[in-house]
């Protein structure tokens, strides 16, 4: 399967006729390429939201993923376009955070790129959908949204690290990489709102593993408000009354609806305790074994999220199953899984504090 993009500046927002070979077009400044950019290779991921393919750049032979949503809801819209958003609002890249390269909609046999403000009908269509709340044009015509990113060969958190075995340099690094990205987001004032090990990807570099922050469905990208529109806009002073998230991951405040981005810190928290002592749960449903850190009540397992709410005055056992653990690991975990978000570190304290810890791990040759 191929997909054709065009090289060069996107010069206008009318759309080309596709052939019944090709799948996308970009624009061009004078003619319309006839050969596609990508080839499709293979599906590797799939999900209600939408399928991901491995494809290939024709003229250079770099794999990339190329991600398919249909837009046939209001809710798919919604959730294409907060990404769309929050990875176009990026004005640098991040070697732990996916890369959008370019973005297309399509609609039938027609195509364009995507360009974050666009003024063009489609794209106006697609925004009013998601304010609305309904289909604001002919659902009878498919229309979708193809994301193309950088391709990640390792799996997902999960896929990853339970199939190693644990070795405290693969967690410091990794730690070290989880808090680069998440100050890199919050500094781009972007809250991401479900992270999660299945939303973080890995790709094999020539030395060690990179983790790339990725699925930005839930992502909210704040902008500024207050008396003083001048005033730079700030995660800690955006209030989000949504609640979304997994789980096993999200804060008590979420689950309220009622959060900051204080929200991605007690997420990474989950994260981190569950990679550090390798404290798994078996997901309903799909029997599959994640990462996570739960509380325990009788025969059940609680998300950590919702016993502190229930209960803000837990004192959280750790470690749960490591004989030891340092004393400056520990404090940091208690603090990012503190029930109060005005206890946690922020994004960036937290990436100063990460790098003290994983300094001292990375001393360790295993």
């Amino acid at each position: 399967m191929q997909m054709a993009f065009e090289h060069g500046d996107v010069t206008t927002g009318k759309e080309r006729q596709l052939d019944h070979r090709t799948v996308l077009c970009c624009l061009k400044k004078r003619m319309v390429s006839s050969q596609a950019k990508y080839e499709l290779i293979q599906e590797v991921g799939r999900g209600s939201y939408g399928v991901v393919y491995e494809a290939v750049v024709q003229w250079t032979g770099a794999r990339v993923a190329v991600k398919k949503i249909r837009c046939h809801s209001p809710e798919n819209v919604e959730l294409a376009l907060r990404e769309f958003w929050a990875l176009s609002s990026i004005q640098s890249q991040h070697p732990n955070v996916i890369h959008l390269k370019e973005c297309v909609l399509q609609r039938g046999g027609l195509a364009q790129r995507m360009n974050h403000g666009s003024g063009s009908s489609s794209y106006l269509e697609l925004v009013e959908t998601s304010l609305k709340g309904e289909l604001a044009f002919d659902g009878r015509r498919s229309r979708y949204l193809w994301f193309v990113t950088d391709f990640c060969d390792g799996g997902d958190l999960n896929a990853y690290l339970l199939s190693r075995k644990p070795s405290r340099r693969t967690n410091a690094s990794f730690m070290l990489q989880l808090g680069s990205a998440l100050a890199f987001l919050h500094r781009n004032r972007i809250i991401h709102r479900d992270l999660k090990p299945d939303n973080i990807l890995i790709s094999h570099g020539p030395a060690e593993p990179t983790l790339k922050v990725a699925d930005f469905g839930l992502s909210k990208v704040c902008s500024a408000s207050g008396l003083d529109p001048d005033e730079p806009a700030s995660v800690e002073r955006c209030f989000l009354s949504t609640a979304c998230g997994t789980d096993f991951y999200m804060a008590p405040e979420a689950r309220e609806g009622c959060y900051t981005a204080k929200a991605d810190i007690f997420a990474l928290g989950v994260i981190i305790w569950a990679m550090v002592e390798r404290l798994t749960f078996v997901e309903k449903g799909t029997q599959r074994e994640l990462l996570g850190s739960y509380v325990r009540h009788g025969e059940a397992i609680v998300p950590l999220g919702e016993a502190l709410l229930q209960n803000p005055n837990m004192e959280l056992l750790i470690p749960a199953r490591m004989k030891s653990m340092s004393a400056e690991m520990k404090r940091l975990i208690r603090e990012m899984l503190a029930a109060d978000p005005r206890q946690r570190p922020d994004a960036f304290e937290l990436e100063l504090r990460l790098v003290r810890i994983a300094s001292r791990e990375l001393d360790w040759d295993t």
